[in-house]
C-alpha cells in the first residue's frame, strides 16, 4: 500500500534559528506526519499568495509528538536563499503554510553494520529522522505502507560547513548518544580543517566494504566527491538530491536528473518521482 499525498494548510507552531541563515520551523499537520518517511519531501507555499507562485520542496527534518506521545506534525529545516525562504524566516506562531506531500521515495530499506551519513550545510536535516530510525529510536510512516526501514548497528554523521558561523545547533541530535558526529569546516574555524571526504576516507577503509552504507546530502559537488570516493572503495552510496522543482509530482519535468541506464545508455529521471534518493553510481555528475 503506497502513501497518498495530502494537501492542506499547516499552522506554524514555532520557528527556531539553527545558525546563520538556517532555521527549523515546526508545523501542525498530523495526517502527513503519520505517513512520511525519512528521505521523502513535501512542497510548501504561502497560502493566498502568488509571489512566489509555485511551491518549494523541503525534506523531512523529523516528526513531532505531543506529551502523550501522539504524532502532531513535522519539523522542517531550511536555509534562507530566495523569496520563499525569506518569507519563511518571518513566520510567527499561528501563521499558516500550504503543504502537500509526502512526495518522492525515501531512503532505501537497508540493514548494515555501519551507516555513514555525509552532509554539507543544510543537507544534514534529512539525517535527523534517518539517524533515529537507523538506531531504533523511532519509527516513521504507516508500517503497512512503509517501503523504507533503515537499521544499523552503529552510525556516523560527517557534517561539513564553510565556517563555524554556519554550523547548525546539533542539540536536536543530542539524545542519539550512539551517533558519532564529526564536524569539519573549510576555514578551520571548527572541527577538522578540510573537507568531508577527509573524514570519510578512514571510515570507508577501516573494514570490509560490505559492512557499511553511505547516505549523502548537500551541495552537488560535495555529493559527487562522496559518491566517487565510495565507488572507488566499493561502498554502496545513496545520494539525496536537492533538485529545484516546480510541481513535485512528476508532471512538469523541471527536476530531471541524468542517470546511467544499461548498455552505456543514459536517460533523464524525475527527482520528484523516481527520487530524490538515487544510487550515487547512477548519476551522471558531469551533466549536473
Amino acid at each position: 500500500m503506497a502513501t497518498v499525498a495530502l494537501q492542506t494548510e499547516a499552522q506554524v507552531i514555532e520557528l527556531v534559528e539553527l545558525c546563520k541563515d538556517n532555521y527549523r520551523v515546526r508545523l501542525a499537520c498530523e495526517e502527513l506526519a503519520k505517513q512520511i518517511l525519512p528521505g521523502q519531501f513535501f512542497m510548501l507555499r504561502k497560502p493566498g499568495s502568488s509571489d512566489p507562485l509555485l511551491g518549494r520542496p523541503f525534506a523531512l527534518y523529523d516528526t513531532v509528538h505531543n506529551e502523550s506521545g501522539e504524532i502532531i506534525g513535522i519539523d522542517v529545516g531550511f536555509h534562507v536563499v530566495g523569496k520563499m525562504t525569506s518569507l519563511m524566516e518571518q513566520l510567527t506562531p499561528d501563521d499558516h503554510l500550504e503543504i502537500w506531500g509526502p512526495l518522492g521515495n525515501g531512503f532505501p530499506q537497508i540493514q548494515t553494520k555501519h551507516l555513514i551519513l555525509v552532509a554539507g550545510g543544510i543537507g544534514y536535516t534529512p539525517f535527523v529522522a534517518t539517524s533515529r530510525q537507523a538506531l531504533l529510536h523511532k519509527q516513521y510512516g504507516d508500517t503497512e505502507a512503509s517501503q523504507s526501514s533503515i537499521q544499523a548497528e552503529k552510525a556516523s554523521l560527517i557534517y561539513g560547513v564553510r565556517s563555524h558561523e554556519f554550523q547548525a545547533d546539533m542539540s536536536d541530535l543530542s539524545d542519539i548518544t550512539e551517533l558519532d558526529i564529526q564536524v569539519c569546516t573549510e576555514d578551520g574555524s571548527a572541527g577538522h580543517h578540510g573537507l568531508v571526504t577527509d573524514l570519510l576516507l578512514p571510515l570507508l577503509t577501516d573494514s570490509s566494504p560490505e559492512e557499511k552504507v553511505v547516505f549523502t546530502c548537500g551541495p552537488v559537488r560535495m555529493m559527487q566527491a562522496v559518491a566517487e570516493l565510495c565507488q572507488k572503495h566499493n561502498v554502496k552510496c545513496w545520494v539525496s538530491l536537492e533538485t529545484p522543482m516546480a510541481c513535485g509530482f512528476g508532471a512538469c519535468f523541471s527536476c530531471v536528473v541524468p542517470t546511467k541506464q544499461s548498455d552505456d545508455q543514459w536517460d533523464y529521471r524525475r527527482s520528484c518521482l523516481e527520487g530524490p534518493v538515487f544510487p550515487g553510481e547512477e548519476i551522471l555528475w558531469g551533466q549536473m
